[in-house]
C-alpha cells in the first residue's frame, strides 16, 4: 500500500510538472472584481498586456464589479484550479472584506493560491485650494478644536479605514461623509460641498497637478512618485501612518505549484520591465513584483489582521 501511495504521489508530481511545461496553451481569463477604468483595472491592463506579449497567449480581462469586490472574487474561488482563471485581488477583497462583512462566500487565505504581489497605491488627503487648513497638522488641529464637525468625503472602505487610522494616531475626531464612488466625492469637494476627501493617488493626482485640489499628505511611508511635492503623514509629524491600497494576483486553491511558480516568474519579469514600471508610476501606482508566492501569503495574512483590527475598532460596516 505504501508503495502504491508513493507511486500515486509521483504520478501527481509528474502530471503537474508536465502541465506547467505546456502552460499556458490557451488564453487566460483575468477577473478584475472592480469596474473598468478604476485604478486596479487600469494597472491590471498594463501588466496583462506585457505578460500576454511575453507568454504568447492572450489575457482576457473580465470585469466583475459589485459588492465590494465579492462577486468577482467568489467567481475565481469557484473556478477550475488549472491556471486559466486568475484574480486581481486587493486590500479590499483579501484584507478588509473579511471584517467588513458578517459572512463571505470565500475565505481570503484558504481559497486562493497567491501568485504575485503587483504593487500599491497610496491614499492621499486632499482639500479645495481655498480651504483654510493647508497642512496635515492644520487639519488635525481643526478636528481637535471642533470634534466631529470636520467633514471628510470617503468614497471607499479603504478611505474609511485610513480615516480611522488617522483619527487614532492623531487623537482627533472627524465626521465621515460616505460616497459610493470617487467621482461623486471629488465633484463635491471641487464644488465646495465637502472640504476634505481621502482617496487614491490615481483618482486625485490629475486634479492635484492641475491645481484644482490641494494634496495635503499621502499615507505611504515614502512620497508618491506621481505626487513628489505632497509630503507623507510621517513627514508631517503623525507617526505610524503607513497604509496603502494594494493589488496581488491569485489563482484558485489547488492550482499546481509549478503553474503558480511559472506565473510568479513571468510577473517578476513584467514588473521589472522599465517601460511597464513607467506606465504604472504614471498612474500613481508603485510596482513591486519581488515577493514569492509564500511571501505573498504571509503579506496577506498580516494585512488581514492590520485592516481587520482597524475596522473592528472603528465599528466600520460595509455600506
Amino acid at each position: 500500500m505504501k508503495k502504491l501511495h508513493l507511486l500515486s504521489i509521483a504520478a501527481i508530481v509528474l502530471c503537474s510538472n508536465a502541465m506547467a511545461q505546456g502552460y499556458p496553451s490557451k488564453p487566460i481569463r483575468l477577473i478584475v472584481p472592480f469596474a473598468a477604468g478604476q485604478g486596479a483595472d487600469a494597472a491590471a491592463r498594463i501588466v496583462a498586456n506585457k505578460l500576454s506579449e511575453n507568454i504568447k497567449q492572450p489575457l482576457v480581462i473580465d470585469n466583475r464589479p459589485g459588492a465590494g469586490g465579492i462577486i468577482g472574487t467568489e467567481a475565481v474561488a469557484k473556478a477550475p484550479a488549472d491556471g486559466y482563471t486568475l484574480l486581481v485581488g486587493s486590500n479590499g477583497t483579501h484584507a478588509a472584506n473579511p471584517s467588513l462583512y458578517p459572512s463571505l462566500p470565500y475565505k481570503a487565505l484558504e481559497d486562493f493560491a497567491p501568485i504575485s504581489y503587483i504593487g500599491s497605491v497610496a491614499m492621499v488627503l486632499v482639500s479645495t485650494p481655498t480651504y483654510e487648513s493647508k497642512t496635515a497638522q492644520d487639519v488635525i488641529s481643526a478636528a481637535k478644536a471642533h470634534p466631529g464637525t470636520v467633514n471628510v468625503a470617503l468614497p471607499s472602505s479603504t478611505s474609511r479605514v485610513v480615516l480611522e487610522l488617522l483619527s487614532k494616531r492623531a487623537g482627533a475626531k472627524f465626521n465621515p461623509v460616505l460616497y459610493k464612488a470617487s467621482g461623486t466625492a471629488i465633484t463635491d469637494v471641487l464644488g465646495g460641498h465637502v472640504p476634505l476627501s481621502i482617496d487614491t493617488v490615481i483618482a486625485t493626482a490629475p486634479q492635484i497637478t492641475s491645481g484644482k485640489l490641494r494634496g495635503i499628505a499621502v499615507t505611504s511611508a515614502k512620497r508618491s512618485s506621481s505626487l513628489p511635492n505632497v509630503p507623507t503623514f510621517l513627514e508631517a509629524g503623525i507617526k505610524e501612518i503607513d497604509i496603502a491600497a494594494w493589488n496581488a494576483w491569485f489563482a484558485p486553491r489547488g492550482t499546481p505549484a509549478p503553474v503558480v511558480d511559472r506565473l510568479n516568474s513571468e510577473l517578476r519579469k513584467v514588473l521589472s520591465d522599465p517601460d511597464t514600471q513607467a506606465k504604472l508610476r504614471a498612474l500613481g501606482y508603485e510596482p513591486d513584483g519581488k515577493l514569492s508566492p509564500a511571501q505573498v501569503n504571509e503579506f496577506v495574512r498580516l494585512e488581514e489582521k492590520k485592516w481587520g483590527d482597524l475596522i473592528r475598532s472603528g465599528g466600520i460596516k460595509a455600506e
